[in-house]
């Protein structure tokens, strides 16, 4: 069963399969945590995010489609809109933006993580600092409180006192920063 791809293991639990949800779990336990965990910046509600997440993936309806895009993609995604749900839910009790600390990437947690993964995470932090440089910081934190934090545009536009297509627009231009120099750093 650890030899069959992330898309053949989908297909059989789908057909309720625990032995495929246990394989994609090992195999995936520690991305989605460490995703959690940047998003929610708290153990307990990170360990929470990754049961909903594994969770949903043997309850879910919707199926993983390969020609739609990576599976480790689709995961990152679940496990992002259930931390964005999490983070509404607690956001109603506070008032304000939380400031973006870039030092909170070095302190994610990696309990349990294999040496490879390790290596992998540090490669993909250093790319990630690198193309940051050439974000202006109001870009920076636009990203962080968009992905990591929650906010929607409209929550955005509104704190920052601008037209909500003016947000969208610097988030569009804050990605395309990004993407062409992390692919730029990828091909290298």
């Amino acid at each position: 069963m650890h030899n069959l791809s992330d898309y053949e293991l989908m297909l059989l639990v789908k057909r309720k399969r625990q032995e495929a949800l246990s394989v994609l779990y090992d195999r995936y336990v520690g991305l989605v945590y460490s995703f959690a965990w940047k998003a929610m910046r708290e153990e307990q509600a990170a360990r929470d995010i990754v049961q909903s997440v594994f969770v949903r993936l043997w309850t879910t309806e919707s199926d993983y489609n390969p020609d739609k895009g990576r599976f480790t993609s689709w995961l990152i995604t679940i496990t992002r809109n259930l931390s964005t749900d999490m983070l509404r839910k607690q956001r109603k009790h506070t008032d304000g933006l939380v400031p973006y600390l870039p030092e909170e990437l070095e302190s994610i947690p990696d309990h349990g993580v294999s040496p490879e993964i390790r290596a992998e995470r540090e490669s993909l932090k250093e790319q990630i600092r690198s193309a940051y440089c050439f974000l202006s910081k109001q870009q920076i934190e636009l990203l962080e409180h968009f992905y990591w934090q929650g906010y929607s545009l409209k929550e955005l536009a509104s704190h920052y006192g601008e037209p909500l297509g003016t947000v969208k627009n610097r988030l569009h231009q804050a990605l395309k920063i990004l993407r062409r120099h992390l692919l730029v750093e990828g091909e290298g």
